[in-house]
């Protein structure tokens, strides 16, 4: 007896080289019209059209209509953690491109997974929550301290209130590039916001590269290699503060 959902259907969406790019450049959790996906996977107008067709029905892309024109963006942070985690199995396999992409350093550096922050910088950032006491880490996850909340409220981050949400808080999360975890979950999404409004960082156009100003590095850099014992009030440096 066959028991379980049937993946062979989901893993022949996937499979696909273009259906794979596609899939690949919403990761940075922003919309794409057909004709943005087009150029991204490499085919006609009309051969993208029966992609983005086959992924909206399997659930894998939402569709969203403005005027004339129609948004594709990944379905739900599920199909994204899919996603990661294919990468994850695929890196470690050694299915890499023979041809890297000039942003590829960029990338493998800081960039979107989903709607948190992944790569060097990500990892390096959750490393440092749990070295300061802000995070608590365990072989079931992390969770956060009661250092930890207070500083997060004092760079404008309610964790009680992200708590409520019926995402989970915190969400370690296995980086393809680095092989180690960087912050996912509610509390991941929410830090790497305050990193763009407070001006440390900014999307890349058209890619999922996140470039950390000036600012943002000399803080980062701060910050990273605070001791777990230095004082952990709101600076100068604090994302919701510069």
């Amino acid at each position: 007896m066959k028991d379980g959902p049937h993946i062979a259907r989901i893993a022949a969406l996937i499979g696909d080289s273009a259906r794979a790019e596609v899939l690949t450049a919403l990761m940075a959790d922003r919309a794409l019209t057909a004709t943005e996906l087009a150029a991204v996977a490499g085919v006609t107008k009309q051969t993208i059209s029966a992609h983005l067709a086959k992924l909206l029905d399997a659930g894998l892309l939402s569709v969203e209509h403005q005027g004339r024109h129609r948004y594709f963006r990944l379905a739900d942070r599920d199909v994204a953690h899919l996603l990661e985690s294919l990468m994850n199995v695929a890196f470690r396999a050694g299915a890499v491109r023979l041809r890297s992409s000039p942003r590829e350093p960029a990338l493998r550096r800081a960039r979107m997974c989903y709607d948190h922050l992944a790569g060097e910088v990500g990892v390096q950032f959750y490393e440092a929550l749990v070295r300061q006491g802000l995070l608590h880490a365990t072989p079931l996850g992390a969770a956060v301290t009661p250092a930890g909340a207070q500083w997060f409220a004092q760079v404008g981050i309610d964790t009680t209130a992200l708590a409520q949400q019926r995402r989970m808080l915190c969400r370690p999360c296995l980086d393809w590039s680095e092989r180690r975890h960087h912050l996912g979950g509610a509390l991941g999404s929410a830090l790497l916001q305050r990193l763009f409004d407070g001006g440390w960082a900014r999307r890349a156009q058209g890619s999922r590269v996140v470039h950390f100003t000036a600012k943002g590095e000399l803080a980062l850099r701060d910050w990273l290699t605070a001791s777990p014992d230095a004082p952990r009030a709101a600076t100068t440096h604090d994302p919701a503060r510069t």
